[in-house]
Formats: structure tokens, sequence, C-alpha cells
């Protein structure tokens, strides 16, 4: 259509992006054998071994839940269909499917969600001036471990190795502040999660960013917004 309007070859290949030598074939085929000259040649090379009959059903299978494991994987989806694991894994990949993955989700029950997320995602993207955005959380249970014997190093052919056996030095709670435009960490580190805790890691926070305006993003965590917190937030 481009070349019934009086384009060239080379603006026609600047508009859609591809080669010159290429716009030339097609309006050479169309010019000398019309709408027959346009289409794909035979090609060679072996034929296709499985159908859209095979393809169809290891899609509808692979997006069935199984009925003894959590979730397929190409062998055991191979062998419900009597199938090649190769096979399943081609078709697997060309559709897309990836039934060995999940992705979590959840609904939340609080009526003023959609105007609270609408709150946070603005401030990510336009916070006030001379103001920092954090992102605040915490990581509790850590198990503080140790080996009982010294890590043998790696060698040729062996790779580093350490003992099964390990020490358990109680477990470490993380919280942690994110700062969002530059990737900036405060960390703070205790044994436990408390209140007390959580305010004196929000007055750490405060001090590693002197005369600036901060806004925290926190979840609805008890210690988040209880009393103490509440009393702290106007300081």
């Amino acid at each position: 259509m481009a070349a019934a309007a009086g384009r060239t070859n080379q603006e026609i290949a600047g508009e859609l992006r591809m080669p010159e030598v290429t716009v030339g074939k097609w309006r050479r085929g169309f010019a000398s054998r019309g709408l027959d000259g346009i289409k794909d040649a035979s090609r060679s090379g072996r034929p296709v071994k499985h159908g859209q009959q095979i393809v169809q059903r290891v899609q509808n299978r692979a997006c069935q839940q199984p009925e003894y494991y959590s979730r397929w994987s190409v062998r055991t989806l191979a062998e419900d269909l009597k199938l090649p694991p190769s096979t399943v894994h081609q078709i697997l990949a060309a559709s897309g499917l990836q039934p060995h993955r999940i992705r979590t989700f959840t609904f939340s029950p609080d009526p003023d969600f959609e105007s609270k997320l609408l709150d946070i995602v603005g401030l990510y993207l336009n916070p006030p001036e001379n103001a920092l955005v954090l992102c605040v959380d915490e990581k509790t249970g850590i198990q503080a471990l140790d080996r009982t014997q010294p890590l043998l190093p790696l060698s040729a052919k062996k790779p580093r190795s350490w003992t099964n056996e390990y020490v358990r030095h109680r477990t470490q709670s993380l919280l942690a502040a994110l700062e969002i435009a530059s990737g900036q960490v405060v960390a703070h580190v205790k044994q436990r999660r408390t209140s007390v805790n959580f305010l004196r890691f929000l007055n750490q926070v405060v001090q590693a960013f002197p005369g600036r305006e901060l806004h925290m993003v926190l979840d609805n965590l008890n210690i988040h917004k209880n009393a103490a917190a509440q009393r702290w937030l106007p300081t």
C-alpha cells in the first residue's frame, strides 16, 4: 500500500524498520505474480512431529491442578501425558506457560484501600520538595547460626564445603528503612521486636537524616500504630 502511494523502497524500509532488500523482494514478487507473490514459499526441513492437537493437550493439562502434586514439573507433566519431556518443555516454552512457578496475591478488606494506595503511589512518584520517602519494615526471627567446624576452602574439582552441624546463637530482629530515591538503608538489629526498640529505631532514622522532612511508609503492625507510636509522631 505504501508502494501504491508512491513511496520509495528506502522510505518504506525506514517506516517499517526492515531492510531495504526485503522491501524490494516483496515488491518484485507482487509485481510479477500478484497476491501469490507475497505468500511464504514452502520451507525445507523436518516436518512438525506433534500437531496442534498435541499442543492443546499439553496446554490444557498444564493449566489444570494435578491430583498428586502441588504443581506440575516438566517431567511429571510429561509422564502424565505419556510424552517425551523434551516435547513438553518445548511446547510450554513456546506457549509461555510456567506451571512450576506460583505467584501470591491478596485482597485488602479495608474500604479505604484505593485512596490509601493512590496516596502512597503519589508519594513515591512525586515526593514533597526537600522531603525523603522511606519504606520501613521488620525482618524477624533471623537465626544466628555458626558452624561447629571451619569451612573447607574451594579447590580444583571440589566446591567449598562445611559441616552440617551448627550452633544456634539465638535469633535476631532486623528493622530497616529504605530511602527510595538513593537506595540508602538504615538498619537496626535487636534480639526482640518490641515497641521500645521500634521507637529507638525511629530516632536513629531521624538522626540519620537531620533537617529533612521524612515520610515513612509502614504496614499495620501493632507497634507501628499503638499509643506509644502516636505519642512519638508529633515529636
